[in-house]
């Protein structure tokens, strides 16, 4: 089904956009810091995955070998269609139980909506295209809530179920295997340009509205353990979270990596997000970026929006585009 032209510019109604608007990272590790390692008082189930290494979603273990995969994820819109703002949002959302190895079951929709501002035509074309894209996945829509906001938001909260034998999680990279990208990098420059000048990149939305459900399937048919899928925090910030996390270094081949076309003139122009040079502030002290300039450096940090999943092996149409190795004084090493 085609997208309904909106009336409105959603972008116009944010301060940001998609995944850029995300805490900077090392921002949210503060906050979260005394967080991880405490427990329930007397917990009805084991925790697999928490918060310890900012994984991509919480699981616990089930009966018969299964986890079960949660997670959630909301934005402010990063394109002007509503439609298609709800689309990707989902298919963002969704992601992380790929990224997990795992099967999205049911969501439940998260919306915050400027209801004196915006009409409930809108919000409706938002949900419309969430829906159809968890059923695309396979996965149900359950109702969700939603709170009268100053600005537009939209996600989903989303359970799905894991083989625990063949769990992805971002600490188990292994130094001498390769690091495969499924998606190219570019959509934060793009995403930025389109808010400040109204021009759509068709390819753009193409990749943030594709799934990651193929992907997440032919990792775990490849017996991959170590992944993430790259988001707000930018390639970079992903792979020094998986890196660290793992306890090695990751090497990039930065002429390997894929871009999504016009990225680079996007880049030239000046629409580059205060999230993407929070990113490469962030990662700067642990990173060798010494083989590469500024431009470069910030089009790896650029932020993310259902961008794809970045895994320590390969798989069937990834580019290849580094490997890890043993632990340097680096996390991550440009070349």
């Amino acid at each position: 089904m085609t997208a309904l032209a909106s009336p409105v510019r959603l972008t116009q109604y944010a301060h940001g956009g998609g995944c850029a608007c995300k805490i900077p990272p090392g921002e949210l590790e503060a906050v979260v810091a005394g967080l991880a390692g405490t427990e329930p008082t007397d917990p009805a189930a084991e925790l697999v995955v928490g918060l310890d290494d900012g994984d991509d979603a919480a699981v616990v273990r089930i009966a018969g070998g299964q986890g079960l995969v949660l997670t959630t994820d909301f934005f402010t819109p990063v394109v002007d269609d509503a439609y298609t703002f709800g689309r990707i949002a989902a298919a963002n959302a969704l992601s992380d139980v790929y990224a997990m190895g795992g099967t999205p079951v049911v969501a439940v929709n998260l919306l915050g909506w400027p209801r004196d501002v915006l009409p409930a035509e809108l919000a409706a074309e938002v949900l419309r295209g969430g829906l159809e894209v968890a059923h695309e996945a396979g996965c149900h829509v359950g109702g969700g809530h939603s709170i009268d906001d100053p600005e537009p938001k939209y996600g989903m909260a989303v359970t799905g179920l894991v083989d625990l034998d063949r769990l992805i999680r971002n600490d188990a990279a292994v130094a001498g295997t390769a690091l495969s990208l499924t998606k190219p990098l570019g959509v934060g420059v793009l995403n930025s340009r389109h808010k400040n000048t109204g021009e759509v990149s068709a390819e753009a939305v193409a990749s943030m509205t594709a799934l990651n459900a193929e992907a997440g399937r032919a990792a775990v048919a490849a017996g991959i353990r170590a992944g993430t899928d790259v988001t707000g925090f930018g390639l970079l910030g992903h792979l020094h979270k998986m890196a660290r996390a793992s306890g090695v270094t990751a090497v990039v081949d930065a002429a390997a990596v894929p871009y999504l076309t016009g990225a680079r003139q996007a880049l030239a122009d000046g629409w580059v997000s205060g999230g993407t040079r929070r990113n490469l502030d962030w990662v700067r002290p642990h990173t060798d970026l010494s083989a590469v300039g500024e431009d470069e450096a910030l089009l790896l940090a650029d932020a993310q929006t259902s961008g794809g999943l970045l895994l320590g092996g390969e798989v069937p149409g990834a580019p290849v585009i580094g490997e890890f190795i043993a632990q340097t004084e680096f996390t991550v090493i440009v070349r």
